[in-house]
């Protein structure tokens, strides 16, 4: 532990030239005694740590102590703080590893790019859960990660519906998607994927495992995200759709898949309105989506969706029309 502070005060004083005890104190969370104790140890090591006396003083290194990433450009160096995603790995326990890379990184840019961090957080934030959604990570996030970083066997408890399932799984690798976490991992031959937040056990195994060196994981999500969709969406409804309609229909589901095909594929008429045709859920589900769109929207097939609008448009006229 000492010996990782120290190499921290080391980089601290590298990437910010001089500063005073209560500073590295402060960055360090620990006392300014202990500061003065770690300068000390590290003048007795040979580190030229040097002490400018006055109200305007602090500690410094004696120059030409300093590394440096040559033939780095501006717009790598910033690119490489905008790649942190601290969110993300703070929420599988690399939180200190990422601050602790991007000190290294920060000690080690020429003085000309040393304002790379502050340009990049003045200018992106990635805000990665929904609206509305608890942004809290899954307790067993942080196993599953050294998990696959360790390539190491992992017995999962799952719940899966009303009951639990145990399986025994080779992770391969995590996956936010919209604020949730997905684990893909082996099981016997195949792979599979399993939600974060509905593993309620996570036991280590003794073994490793010997990972498929071909295993594409950013192409597997997007096969199976898209099989996934494909099969969710097992019937279609045709409607007509005003200029508001068409603009409202992404923003009134979470899954418009197919939704910017469907609306390119007619023309409209002479008011604006488009005839397409819908993938959807279910029945039971357009006749949700379509409630939100009000008048914006006309079901014309099939004929059982249409009646079940027309009962609930004859009900709200009675409703509305008895407080007049």
């Amino acid at each position: 532990m000492r010996a990782s502070r120290l190499i921290s005060l080391v980089l601290l004083l590298q990437s910010r030239e001089t500063m005073t005890a209560a500073e590295l104190a402060r960055e360090l969370e620990v006392s300014e005694r202990t500061v003065y104790r770690d300068v000390l140890a590290l003048s007795a090591a040979g580190v030229p740590v040097y002490a400018d006396r006055g109200r305007a003083g602090g500690y410094r290194l004696l120059g030409g102590y300093r590394t440096r990433l040559t033939g780095l450009t501006r717009d790598e160096a910033e690119a490489l703080f905008l790649a942190g995603l601290p969110g993300p790995a703070g929420d599988m326990g690399l939180a200190d590893a990422v601050a602790a890379a991007e000190l290294k990184v920060l000690a080690a840019l020429p003085p000309s790019l040393r304002d790379a961090p502050a340009r990049t957080g003045q200018r992106f934030h990635l805000d990665v859960p929904g609206w509305f959604r608890d942004s809290t990570p899954p307790p067993l996030l942080a196993d599953l990660a050294r998990a696959v970083w360790a390539d190491r066997v992992v017995e999962l408890r799952y719940r899966r519906g009303d009951r639990e399932v145990t399986r025994r799984v080779e992770p391969y690798g995590l996956v936010l998607k919209s604020g949730t976490w997905y684990l893909v991992g082996r099981v016997g031959d195949d792979m599979r994927t399993y939600r974060v937040d509905r593993v309620l056990d996570v036991v280590p195994g003794a073994e490793g495992f010997t990972r498929d060196e071909d295993f594409d994981l950013g192409g597997y999500w997007r096969e199976q995200a898209e099989a996934f969709l494909r099969a969710m969406l097992r019937e279609w409804i045709t409607v007509r759709l005003s200029p508001a309609g068409r603009w409202a229909l992404r923003r009134a589901t979470d899954t418009p898949f197919g939704y910017d095909e469907a609306l390119a594929a007619g023309v409209p008429d002479g008011q604006g309105w488009l005839v397409t045709r819908l993938p959807v859920e279910s029945v039971d589900v357009a006749y949700d989506l379509v409630l939100r769109l009000g008048p914006e929207l006309e079901v014309l097939d099939p004929p059982e969706l249409r009646e079940r609008l027309a009962e609930a448009a004859r009900r709200l006229g009675e409703l509305y029309g008895a407080q007049r």
